[in-house]
Formats: structure tokens, sequence, C-alpha cells
């Protein structure tokens, strides 16, 4: 009997699966809380639960598969670790293209010439004296390097140049743009190895306590990590190119809806701690988006499941809108929720809301907590990070002796957004504690924040709720609206009709879509709803989703295990390795062959193309077989574009796709 075990660390939770693959049947499942900063302890509490629920031992696990939703979240709340751009034959305004500017965030820039031309020859040389110059003058505290150069993907010799004195100097992991992505458009790819930069030592972290803990009980399988396409990739290779689990955890999800409940259309709608994953399923397949995966405000250049995610989920930050009328608003930030900080914490909490109650108007940040996520603090802080961080070395504390000076705000924000700290505040679960909804954290410290909050003031001057239960039933109605507008966003970006050039939030919104869900029987008579089933996943689903389906009048599927349908989904998956490169007309009778190892010219199209496609099928088989397959299927995607000049038809260029394919071997001590 072969075993197969699926772990999925989210924000919140980290599940754990074992799987027989022989029979198909879930053996045996389980949750436990994310813990940071050391993941080891939530991962190893989740499969020793599922070892010991099901009487498993080591010896019968014989794959081990991980999906996570960190890097898409890190991505989503503005996280993860402090890098500099080595941008390489581009100018300044360059920058702001691709949002280049803001996912740079104010880290450090190495402007150089060099780079290559559109056919791979060197437009400027690459001065590595100066670029050794420039990394001595980088502030301390710096976690990584992206480098991108002009037209990598033709030529990468400036990457790897310049890769490898970053790496002698610094000793620092250092992203190159063209490994990530074969595609034109330097800005977008500079952006992408940027993020993954960022990322790589929090999935380093997240691989390592996996690893470590397996290690542990004696279990000696292959370790498999989910891809944001739902292909799974080797540790290693995760390791190198973090970027590529972006959305790994919803993909997992949605092999792991599709394999529950064996619908092969509908929508489906992952909510966790920190976000909302919304995608379309058709046919039994999801929908690969061709534009590179969006995660918040970014479009990158990794291919990933067409998948729309949203800052909204069990643990969003609870807002109230300006205005006379008030209302709430929920994300895109997560917070600790303070019925979790209860659990571990209770005098701090339970002493705090207690003093802050006897206060009949209390200021903003009573009731809200600053909770350190690292046992020392991170370096390269500037002096007020430092102050604030030295207060928190004893543990978590509140707001207002956290934060005791107005220009300590603004460095206690830059903490968040480095994932050295976080915020504790009202949240959905604290709210679903209150209806009785759930009961796992203190539901006395829930009940107290949420009669704390409600006596916030809206911009008339009364009490945004009479009390924590009216409170709470505003809080879960504000998140079954939020997320109904998500999924019908979803539905008419999927939807084939041309809606003309309305943006999909605009309709979601519109007064004539609100009327036709509201059913408005008047003069006119409208009717609207979504016309395939959602299919609800994630811990808190069952609490919310029926709702949301009422809402937009279709069935919903709540599949038994869809709590850890992220954790089946890891394991089901297949290993599908992708090489994509170009070939180029350098002129009548000439053609170059963009080779991994760097172009070639030809002076035949069809010998150009055929010594890329054995170029990449050669590059992608040997990943495969790093990765375990031993029976790969070979597929391949050509692309040829001409163009017809005086009666003759004119090569231009080539785009050749080659994926290596299989399921990893499944091996017993």
């Amino acid at each position: 009997m072969a075993i197969l075990l699926g772990v999925d660390t989210g924000g919140t939770y980290t599940d754990a699966v074992l799987l027989d693959e022989d029979s198909d049947t879930v053996l045996a499942s389980a949750k436990s809380l994310t813990t940071r900063p050391d993941l080891a302890t939530g991962v190893g509490r989740a499969i020793d639960t599922v070892l010991a629920q099901s009487g498993v031992s080591a010896g019968q696990i014989a794959m081990v598969s991980l999906s996570t939703t960190l890097a898409t979240n890190a991505l989503v709340e503005g996280q993860g670790g402090r890098v500099a751009l080595v941008f390489i034959g581009f100018d300044q305004a360059e920058l702001s293209r691709a949002g280049l500017t803001e996912a740079l965030a104010g880290d450090p820039v190495i402007l150089l010439a060099g780079g290559h031309s559109h056919a791979g020859n060197e437009a400027a040389p690459l001065d590595l004296g100066a670029l050794a110059a420039r990394l001595a003058d980088l502030p301390d505290g710096l976690t990584g390097f992206a480098v991108a150069a002009s037209f990598a993907t033709r030529n990468p010799a400036h990457e790897i140049a310049a890769r490898d004195v970053i790496r002698q100097i610094t000793g620092k992991p250092v992203t190159c743009s063209h490994e990530l992505s074969s595609a034109l458009g330097g800005p977008k790819r500079a952006l992408t190895a940027v993020l993954n930069a960022r990322l790589i030592g929090m999935i380093d972290r997240l691989i390592s306590a996996c690893e470590g803990h397996l290690a542990k009980l004696g279990i000696n399988a292959r370790l498999m990590v989910v891809r944001g396409d739902g292909a799974l990739v080797s540790a290693d290779l995760a390791r190198e190119r973090p970027i590529e689990t972006i959305l790994s955890g919803p993909a997992a999800s949605i092999a792991g809806a599709s394999w529950l409940t064996g619908e092969t259309d509908a929508l489906v709608s992952d909510i966790g701690g920190t976000t909302t994953d919304v995608c379309l399923l058709r046919g039994g397949r999801p929908k690969i988006d061709p534009q590179g995966a969006r995660v918040g405000p970014f479009r990158t250049m990794v291919e990933a499941v067409a998948m729309r995610t949203w800052g909204l989920g069990g643990d969003s930050e609870v807002h109230v809108q300006d205005g006379l009328s008030g209302g709430l608003h929920l994300g895109p930030r997560r917070l600790m929720p303070v019925s979790l900080l209860a659990q571990t914490h209770p005098d701090l909490v339970h002493g705090a809301l207690d003093r802050a109650l006897t206060q009949d108007a209390p200021p903003p940040e009573a009731g809200r907590f600053v909770v350190p996520l690292w046992e020392a603090a991170p370096d390269g802080l500037d002096k007020r990070e430092a102050v604030v961080m030295e207060r928190l070395m004893q543990g978590p504390q509140r707001m207002q002796d956290a934060v005791q000076t107005r220009v300590e705000g603004p460095a206690l924000e830059r903490l968040v957004k480095r994932g050295a700290v976080m915020i504790a505040g009202v949240t959905p679960s604290d709210a679903a504690h209150v209806l009785g909804q759930l009961g796992a954290w203190d539901e006395i410290a829930a009940h107290k924040t949420l009669a704390l909050f409600a006596r916030r003031r809206m911009g008339s001057g009364d009490r945004i709720a009479k009390g924590a239960d009216t409170l709470a039933q505003m809080i879960v109605d504000q998140l079954t609206r939020q997320t109904a507008h998500c999924l019908l966003e979803a539905a008419f970006a999927e939807d084939d009709f041309n809606w003309g050039d309305q943006p999909v939030g605009t309709l979601a919104r519109h007064p004539l879509m609100q009327a036709g869900l509201a059913r408005h029987q008047g003069v006119v008579r409208i009717n609207a709803g979504l016309n395939v089933p959602i299919i609800g996943l994630g811990a808190s689903a069952q609490n919310y989703y029926g709702a949301v389906g009422m809402a937009l009048h279709t069935p919903t599927i709540l599949p038994a295990h869809g709590g850890v349908a992220n954790a089946i989904g890891a394991v089901v998956g297949q290993v599908s390795m992708h090489e994509s490169g170009s070939v180029t007309s350098a002129g009548e009778g000439a053609f170059v062959a963009h080779l991994p190892s760097g172009p070639s010219r030809f002076s035949e199209a069809e010998a150009a193309m055929s010594a890329l496609s054995q170029a990449l099928e050669e590059v992608a088989s040997t990943k495969a077989h790093a990765a375990g397959v031993e029976e790969i299927r070979l597929t391949y995607d050509r692309e040829v574009k001409a163009a017809e000049i005086e009666g003759q038809t004119m090569f231009i260029e080539a785009t050749i796709k080659v994926t290596a394919q299989g399921r990893p071997r499944i091996t017993l001590d």
C-alpha cells in the first residue's frame, strides 16, 4: 500500500492529509496553527496528528508533497526580505514600468551599462569593477539580489557574470531574470526577479522545517512542492525559484476540489486566513493565465492557474469606513485574531481589554496588540524600528505600549511589511466565535474585543453597533458581500460574452447587477445570478459560503475534507517541467537559436528550430528526471511568425515550448 502525505502551510493553518493511492481514499486529515517564526512546530504537529490517527508508520510513506500560500500572502501584504536590483542596460525611466518601483518599495537599485540586442549581440560592455564598487556601498540587512539585463532571454551572459560577482562578494542568494522566464519585457522580468529574491528566505525556511521534521520521524520519501500551475517540482528547485510557488496553495486546492467532488464546471473559491482565491474549473481543468500570475497589484511572468486573489479571509482586518453612515470593510491585511492571541497570552489580552472597556470612548488603538515574529531583531533596522523591536523583545505588547510616539507609527508599519511583527485586532474569526460558529479559541476575549470595537464612532457621532453580537453579524454579513463580489468579478472575467470596456469590478457592482441579484420586480423585472455552482473550500467555508451561494442564486458544494483540499491536491498532481526558447532572423539566410547556453547561428530556420527543440528537450527531461520521473511524456508547442513580402514568405520569429511530465517515482523504505 503506497501512502502519500500532503502538507499545506497557509497563513493561519497548516494542514496534513494521508492518502492511499491504491484506493483513492483519505486515511486521516488534521489542522494545526501555522507557527511563526518557527514553522517546524506547526508542520510537525499536523504531520504527527495524521500519523497518530491513521496508525501509518514512517516506512509506509512513499511521497510527501507540500503546497503553501505563504508566498502569495507575502506579496498580497507587501512582505518579504529586503533586496537590491542590479538593472543592466536599462535607464532610470524603465523602473516606472510594470509596477517595478512599487515592488522595490524603496530598496536599492544598481544601474549599469551593458545588456544585449534583440539578436543577442552585446549592446555595451559590462563593467564588473563598477558593480563590485557599488555593492560595497549598499546598506546592511539585504537578504538577496535580483539581476535583470536587457534582452537576457536572447543572451544571458551579462546576468550570469553579474550573478557570479555578487555571490562571490556578498554570499547572498541571487535571482537572474532569464532563469524565471524566456519572454521578452525587461521591466516585467525584473519585477518577477525582485519578488523571487524577496521570497527565497521564507520558502527556504518552510521547506527546511518540513524536511527537518520528516527526518526526525524517519520518513525518507521524496519531498515535492506544488508550483503555481499545479505541477510538482523538487524541493531544491522550489528553493531556487520560490516565485513559482505563488498560487501554489490555490493551484493545489483546484486539484483537490476536482478530486473531492468530481465536478467539471464550477467556480472554486478557497477562503483562508489571508486571502480568497477564485478559479474557474472547465472540463475538469483550471485555466492557465496566459499573461502570467497576478497577485495583489503585481502581474508576474510566472505561469500559474488563472486565479484571482483578494486580500479577504477569516483573519482580515476590520475597518470602519469614513462618512456619516460608517459601514465596514474587510482586508486586505491579515491580523492575528485577538481570540487566538488570548490563547497564549491571556493575562495581557484580558487585562488590556478589561481596562479599555471601562472607558466610554476608548482610543482606536485600544484592543490592538503588536506581536513579534522573531526571537531576535532582524538586521538593517533604522533607529526608530530598533526602538520598537526592543520593546517587543519580551513578547507581545499593547499597541499603545509598543508605539509611544507618533513618529514610531511608520516604523511599526515597516516592521509589519518586513514580516518582523504582526498586529492583533478584530477579525471575522473573532466575530465567528461571538456568534458561536467557531469555538477553537478564547470566546470571552472575542466578545470583549468586539464589544470594545462596537464603541467606535461613525461620522455621525453614533456608535457603529449596539454591542458585540450586532457587530459580529455585521462583520459576517460584510464578509458575505465582499466574497460575493469576488466571485462575480471572477465570473465576469471568465465569461466569454463581450461586456465592452467596463472593468469586471464595475460590472459586479453595477446597479443593474445588484437589482438582478435582489430579484427586482417593478415595471422592469431583473433576475441575475451565477450559472455554475460554487465549490467552497477552506476551514471557514462551512460557516460563510451557504449565504454566499444564496446571495448569488446558485448551488454551493461544501465537500467533506474541503478544509484540507490543498493538502489533498498537493499529492494528486504530477511533475511538469516547461522550457521555452526562440529563434530569430538575423537577416536573409541567417537564423539565431537562443539556446540555454547562449545564441547559436544557423543558415536554415528549420535547423535552428531543431537545435533549439533538442536543447530544450534535454533541459526539461533532466529536470523531470531530477524530480523523480522515470516515464517522461514530452509535448512540443511551436509558434512560427512569418510575413508575406512581395509574394515571398519571410521568417520573423519562432517560439518553442517543450514540456516533460509524469508522476514522480513512488518508493518505499
